[in-house]
């Protein structure tokens, strides 16, 4: 059956569950059903919506799956959030638990251009988590200090590095002329480590501006692209996955998402938005709260999010990025929560390193290092004078 099914958690009583359920299957597609004569029945038969499952999970809280047919809507997530959770989002407590898509919907989506293994492949980095870092306060800067800080992240041993989310389009380091400046610094670096980093491009701009700045990103030689995903929306996002003139990576930045995420009783659940929907849209890697950071979110609403990233698909897997208020010293948490088929993605936790970026850079290198060697961070940091001075300022195993 072509359909999507949506789940939700709401309010409501045993009593009169069954009777809700039918009336939201009823209620987002034929409108109503017992009251119309056979001959439009037949008619809308192929329209209506279905109760897939109703139960009662604790007093006064229910789980409802309704399917809806893929003839209500047309084959993109503007039309299926709003016909599975439009008006239905304003009805009081009720939170998107999940969209389950038939596979012929799905085909429908380009899912990640790149990947997990093709972001391996980039950066030619295996059997480890990658690192990545982010630019710090760069507002106000000029491109020779944006240069100084790129390259000092690449020496430290980085494997990407992102833009800051909040740094737009500038008379001191516009595109144009940032994209080559770090460039630069990147080979500058790597001649001196025979390592490649990557730039990851914050792709800005009105919604109709973006695939020009776009198409001007990958002709300046622009490595990936970040992206404020749910602030633009997951079809603009799919638009620049789907466009074979944009042949780079997209990393999908979570600002704005709190807004649909948070409530436990309101919005989607983060591992469909962040996750699923995500990667069906088209993102190769997505930043989301760490379980320990600055931003935390529940540990098993992030191990939602990855699981949903790298779970065997259709699609691509995607690298999930969990991310604020990371240190060297919550790597062994890292790893162990999400495997090595991760991104460990750090701001403060490089710039603040008393040795400066390249050193923090090169602490995590040696936190990674000796987690893979199963050997404990403070025995590692017996040896390395980075990791060492990391773990004293922020602690750690």
């Amino acid at each position: 059956m072509s359909e999507v099914q949506a789940t939700y958690l709401l309010e409501a009583e045993q009593a009169n569950l069954n009777k809700k359920a039918e009336a939201i299957a009823l209620g987002l597609t034929v409108g109503s059903w017992t009251n119309l004569p056979a001959v439009e029945q037949e008619q809308l038969a192929k329209h209506k919506g279905r109760v897939v499952e109703a139960k009662m999970i604790a007093e006064g809280k229910a789980i409802i799956t309704v399917g809806y047919p893929s003839a209500n809507f047309s084959n993109d997530l503007p039309a299926v959030l709003t016909t599975t959770f439009g008006k239905f989002s304003l009805d009081g407590k009720v939170k998107l638990l999940d969209l389950t898509f038939s596979d012929d919907i799905k085909h429908g989506y380009p899912g990640p251009k790149f990947g997990l293994e093709g972001i391996r492949q980039l950066t030619n980095t295996y059997d480890r988590p990658l690192l990545m870092s982010i630019f710090k306060g760069v507002i106000g800067r000029d491109l020779h200090s944006l240069k100084e800080q790129m390259k000092a992240q690449a020496l430290g041993g980085i494997d990407i590095v992102k833009d800051d989310e909040i740094l737009f389009e500038n008379d001191l380091t516009p595109l144009e002329k940032r994209i080559p400046v770090c460039q630069e610094a990147l080979r500058e670096s790597y001649e001196i480590t025979g390592k490649r980093t990557l730039h990851a491009v914050n792709l800005t701009g009105k919604t109709m501006e973006l695939k020009e700045n776009a198409y001007k990103a990958v002709e300046l030689g622009a490595d990936l692209l970040l992206f404020n995903t749910f602030a633009y929306g997951l079809d603009v996002m799919q638009a620049l996955a789907e466009d074979p003139n944009i042949p780079l990576p997209i990393m999908a930045h979570p600002a704005f998402s709190g807004t649909m995420i948070s409530s436990p009783d309101y919005g989607l659940a983060p591992g469909l938005l962040l996750g699923k929907l995500a990667r069906m849209a088209g993102a190769d890697l997505v930043l989301f709260p760490s379980p320990y950071g600055s931003v935390a979110m529940a540990k098993e609403e992030t191990q939602a999010i990855a699981k949903h990233l790298t779970e065997d698909d259709q699609f691509k897997k995607a690298f999930p990025v969990p991310s604020a208020g990371i240190h060297p010293g919550l790597t062994p948490k890292l790893i162990a929560d999400f495997g090595v088929d991760s991104i460990i993605n750090a701001g403060g936790g490089i710039h603040g390193h008393p040795g400066g970026a390249a050193a923090g850079g090169r602490a995590f290198v040696q936190a990674i290092d000796a987690v893979l060697a199963n050997q404990p961070l403070h025995d590692a940091a017996k040896d390395y004078e980075e990791l060492a001075k990391a773990l004293e300022l922020w602690g750690g195993e």
